[in-house]
């Protein structure tokens, strides 16, 4: 096995994924994303995009290929190292809010802090910082079931980015949100990256979501393609168009 180079955050190679029901999730992908860059993982529903993300992250090992995290192989960890990894050093944001109930807002954000072993009171501030940026600083004290969907979102987005992940893969995260709210979560997203120096992997299908990332690579039907024609709006979708890459 080879190491990647010391200036790829993230890297795999050749990576090979089928569902359980034989259907193909992943097709030979090779990738490479450096330190503080924001990558956009494009290519219309069911292309892969998830399977991809759920593989670099380490939630789900590879049939076949090589994940590699700043020098150190992911696809030879046991499940309690990726574990481990997935809580220190990775965020992820789903594109359904998934919260925990009996938690408040400010709790719910802070989870992953006190999980680490952050004291209370530092992860509530960390959380409170988060919410803020968010617009959802004032639901701070409520409960999941008190907020409005794309609310629930901003706090999910918000507990990914309160730890400083060195990665962030977000698996479209505005999808449950408004043209308007996706605007402005994206901004608070990409500039909070950029700022903190938190790498992106960004999974979407909308081509204005895309356009935001520093590079792209396009996925249909589990192989990277040179381009796909994504929609405008992810509520208009169309079929692809594409070729396939070298």
């Amino acid at each position: 096995m080879e190491a990647p180079l010391d200036n790829d955050v993230l890297w795999a190679r050749s990576l090979h994924f089928t569902h359980r029901d034989g259907s193909p999730g992943l097709a030979g992908v090779s990738l490479e994303v450096q330190q503080g860059e924001i990558l956009a993982v494009s290519g219309p529903r069911g292309s892969g995009k998830t399977t991809l993300l759920r593989c670099l992250s380490g939630l789900v090992r590879a049939q076949q290929g090589e994940v590699w995290f700043n020098s150190a192989p992911l696809h030879t960890l046991g499940p309690m190292a990726r574990e481990r990894l997935r809580r220190d050093r990775f965020g992820w944001i789903d594109p359904s809010p998934v919260l925990v109930p009996e938690l408040n807002v400010w709790e719910n954000a802070a989870l992953p802090l006190m999980l680490r072993g952050t004291s209370r009171r530092r992860a509530k501030v960390a959380a409170l910082e988060w919410l803020e940026r968010l617009d959802v600083g004032d639901r701070a004290r409520r409960r999941p079931h008190e907020l409005q969907q794309a609310e629930r979102q901003r706090v999910c987005i918000a507990r990914a980015l309160a730890p400083g992940p060195t990665i962030l893969f977000a698996d479209e995260p505005t999808a449950p949100l408004h043209r308007a709210d996706r605007a402005h979560v994206l901004r608070t997203l990409t500039t909070a990256a950029r700022s903190h120096g938190i790498t992106v992997v960004l999974a979407t299908h909308d081509s204005d979501t895309a356009a935001l990332a520093d590079r792209a690579l396009s996925l249909l039907d589990g192989r990277r393609v040179k381009t796909v024609h994504l929609p405008d709006t992810p509520e208009t979708e169309g079929r692809a168009a594409c070729s396939l890459s070298a």
